[in-house]
């Protein structure tokens, strides 16, 4: 069988940080199917960002590569990983800062 490539190479640190809707967080996107939603993105957050109220519609899954993020059910760390199941509704902040690696297999929605 012959092979097919068909990969997309990225090269993250020529993308330009972007700013969300939310003060203190930005992100490059680096993969996004808009008939989907689905996405992976690096996210920044600024020290004492803060993320209101959302709804997670499908599964995300986040991995933290440097400080640290928080909901009500715990704290995110270097090296750290957390997922959410759909349906989940939280808030989310840091007080340090943080940069994390995203991946949303369909947008939040936000209440706030």
């Amino acid at each position: 069988m012959p092979l097919v490539p068909d990969s997309t190479y990225v090269d993250v640190a020529q993308l330009p940080w972007q700013p969300t809707r939310f003060p203190g967080i930005e992100w490059k996107i680096l993969m996004e199917q808009k008939d989907t939603g689905m996405s992976t993105v690096l996210m920044r957050w600024a020290p004492g960002a803060r993320l209101p109220r959302h709804e997670h519609v499908a599964i995300e899954q986040t991995y933290v590569l440097e400080g640290s993020f928080a909901d009500h059910a715990g704290v995110c760390g270097p090296g750290q990983y957390v997922w959410r199941r759909a349906g989940s509704r939280h808030e989310a902040w840091t007080d340090e800062g943080c940069l994390m690696l995203a991946v949303f297999l369909k947008p939040n929605t936000f209440f706030d």
